[in-house]
């Protein structure tokens, strides 16, 4: 049932005619296609039966096929908000920004999850000093995005001791946290590490000065000690900062201090950029906020602005809410409230049980206000509860943040009173009303409306996002809603990195699309491809190129791999070899031995005599240019053994503007040991990768007949 696909909703007479048509493709005897022929009686028996089953599989409820791909361990991916992190620039004094203030590119908006208290705080100062040596070298340049140059932070050899200071104009408070993003430069792609090749390469203490002199901090470092651009979030120590004297630039100081390095590529920092703050890519339309207090509740938000408010308060523990009114009379009575602006999306509300007899019990939100934008208050109204299975409900926008979302059932009580409880999707036991939403259509599907039959529904949350939209690229300044003054206008907002995480909510049938792939997807490798895909796929590593080869008569795997470094010929290290050993014991076929074979790099000798076209000065240099491109393994996408056609050097030379025709080529390998000749091609050996040699292009100025 799992890897059935779903077919057209087609009618019996429709699969009949079909069924009939097909016939011929068969046999030749048949005939006689009346419905006096038996076969045809069998026929139309046997669809019939297979359309009735065809229609019980085609409406197998969501659930139960959630459920069961969740059996087997797939489970629906949830949508999400794309995240990006924000610097803050030319700020003057403290800013406060409420939850869910919007930040604006193009018609993309961007939001806070909850209060920002953002600073003018600056990093002074980057200095990296190795153990044992008394001088520091100076990167502060990092901090300028003007300057793309990339800073070898740990020098040549990077070693135990090693440090890395950023000396700043001040600290956040102790245990306050703080965000930083380090954009380095990445020559090869590495494979997302796991718990085995997390911190393989090197691992570092995050240290703050305070005036016991440098202690720890608690950190969460997405660079894996700067093996790949990314953020890095520390927590101040509970100890005040002090100003450190022992750099070249006095201030805060923090510090990245290696505790073992074995790195594949030296880190190569090109850009730092200090305490960000992180929003997300969604566009809030309504709001619910859930207050714990009694008497009086403060609400902040900008939405509030607009005057569309709901109250509700829930009376005793266990019950549902009540709707309160606005009263500006102290002393009456009743289902009432009093409220006072504070100031730009500041709303004190009070209730007052003792004066007007009502009021909520102390407790988990025992007060929660509602809070509509005008483009969402003349549609909130969803509709009423049927109770017939999987009821559908439109809702009046699409791309919805589930995460946001959350919905009102109003029923009345044996009084005729209106009763009023907030549900959440797909939360079992919570008012009795189970639903799941369909956030990408805009949809939600009341699975069991229990006690609910006949409620009415309303909007209580929403937020719409664009998914992947808003995974937007680094470098963009993002406007702030600045109505009212909350957000100075001259501070400039910039992201430093991509944003990341956004997604809409997979669909049921890429979950079962993913579950044949993976029944399809062989764990154990077999063929060369197997072994290889398994090499490049090995967690936490580089690898540039792998190449198997399969010696069957001694049931033996020969795999050459180049991992990605700095070094132009590298050879694959001892904690490389290691790595990929262990991945292929759990891979391998019990009786298949493999073998990691050093990669050999061989250099090709070109000689080339070519008649060019007059007026064309540089024509020898990109000749030469041609030629390196054509036989440079070691950057271009040829892999070990590809062999080297004289035909593809001879068709890219001749198809430069500036030539008129090549007189004579020729290749040779250095050597014989790694490469060999077939007629005027070379063809390496399977762990070889050639690369340019010795050059010679000789020119000649063709003048016509």
């Amino acid at each position: 049932m799992l890897t059935y696909l779903e077919n057209d909703r087609k009618t019996y007479e429709e699969r009949m005619a079909e069924a009939i048509a097909d016939i011929p493709l068969y046999t030749s005897e048949w005939t006689n296609f009346n419905p006096s022929d038996p076969g045809i009686t069998i026929l139309e028996t046997l669809l019939g039966f297979g359309s009735l089953q065809q229609e019980s599989l085609n409406d197998i409820p969501f659930l139960v096929k959630q459920n069961l791909l969740k059996l087997v361990g797939f489970t629906i991916r949830k949508g999400k908000t794309a995240r990006l992190l924000l610097s803050a620039e030319n700020v003057r004094e403290k800013v406060s920004i409420p939850a869910n203030h919007k930040f604006r590119i193009g018609d993309m908006v961007f939001e806070t999850n909850r209060q920002m208290l953002i600073e003018d705080r600056k990093v002074l100062g980057i200095y990296g000093k190795k153990e044992g040596e008394e001088e520091f070298s100076d990167f502060s340049f990092l901090t300028d995005r003007e300057i793309t140059v990339p800073a070898q932070i740990f020098g040549e050899k990077p070693g135990e001791g090693d440090c890395l200071y950023l000396i700043s104009d001040s600290l956040p408070e102790p245990g306050k946290e703080m965000t930083f993003f380090f954009t380095l430069k990445e020559r090869y792609n590495r494979n997302p590490a796991d718990k085995k090749t997390d911190k393989l390469f090197a691992d570092i203490l995050w240290e703050c000065y305070t005036e016991e002199g440098f202690k720890e901090m608690d950190a969460r470092d997405n660079t894996s000690a700067f093996l790949t651009s990314g953020e890095v979030r520390l927590w101040m120590p509970d100890a005040e900062a002090a100003v450190f004297t022992g750099a070249p630039k006095h201030g805060f100081c923090i510090r990245a201090r290696l505790l073992h390095s074995e790195y594949d590529i030296r880190p190569k920092l090109i850009n730092v950029d200090a305490f960000l703050f992180e929003v997300w890519q969604k566009d809030t339309i309504c709001e619910c906020h859930g207050y714990n207090h009694a008497g009086e509740v403060e609400l902040v938000s900008e939405l509030a602005e607009e005057a569309y408010i709901d109250v509700f308060v829930r009376e005793a523990k266990g019950e549902s809410y009540r709707k309160y009114e606005y009263s500006s009379d102290p002393g009456e009575t009743g289902r009432y409230y009093s409220s006072a602006r504070l100031g730009y999306g500041r709303y004190l509300f009070r209730f007052d049980r003792q004066r007007r007899l009502y009021g909520p019990e102390r407790g988990r939100d025992c007060v929660r206000i509602v809070v509509y934008t005008e483009s969402v208050m003349r549609r909130y109204s969803l509709g009423r509860v049927l109770g017939y299975d999987l009821q559908e409900i439109e809702l009046p926008f699409d791309h919805v943040v589930a995460s946001s979302f959350c919905i009102i059932a109003r029923r009345s009580d044996e009084k005729g009173d209106y009763l009023y409880d907030f549900v959440r999707p797909e939360k079992n036991g919570e008012a009795d009303l189970y639903y799941h939403l369909l956030e990408n259509d805009g949809k939600i599907v009341i699975e069991d409306a229990g006690r609910f039959i006949g409620a009415d529904l309303f909007l209580a949350a929403l937020a719409t996002t664009r998914g992947e939209e808003g995974n937007i690229r680094e470098g963009n300044t993002l406007i702030s809603d600045t109505a009212g003054g909350t957000v100075d206008p001259g501070i400039r907002f910039y992201n430093p990195g991509p944003g990341t995480g956004g997604a809409f909510r997979e669909k049921l049938e890429s979950v079962r699309k993913r579950f044949v792939e993976d029944m399809e997807t062989p764990y154990t490798a077999v063929t060369g491809e197997d072994y290889e895909r398994v090499v490049k796929t090995t967690p936490g590593l580089c690898i540039h190129k792998a190449k198997a080869e399969m010696d069957e008569a001694r049931n033996l795997v020969r795999i050459a791999v180049k991992q990605g470094t700095d070094e132009d010929h590298p050879r694959l290290s001892e904690m490389y070899q290691r790595i990929i050993r262990e991945r292929m014991e759990e891979r391998r076929l019990l009786t298949t031995r493999v073998e990691l074979v050093q990669p050999l790099y061989m250099p090709v000798n070109v000689s080339a005599t070519v008649y060019t076209k007059m007026h064309f000065e540089n024509a020898g240099k990109l000749i030469e240019e041609v030629i390196r491109q054509k036989v440079d393994y070691c950057s271009s996408e040829k892999n070990f053994g590809d062999p080297l056609r004289f035909d593809e050097i001879f068709r890219a030379i001749e198809m430069l503007d500036c030539v008129e025709y090549v007189y004579d080529l020729s290749l040779r390998p250095k050597s014989f040991a790694g490469a060999k000749m077939q007629d005027a091609d070379v063809y390496p050996a399977g762990n070889c990768l050639l690369y340019p040699g010795e050059i010679r292009v000789e020119t000649v100025t063709f003048e016509g007949e």
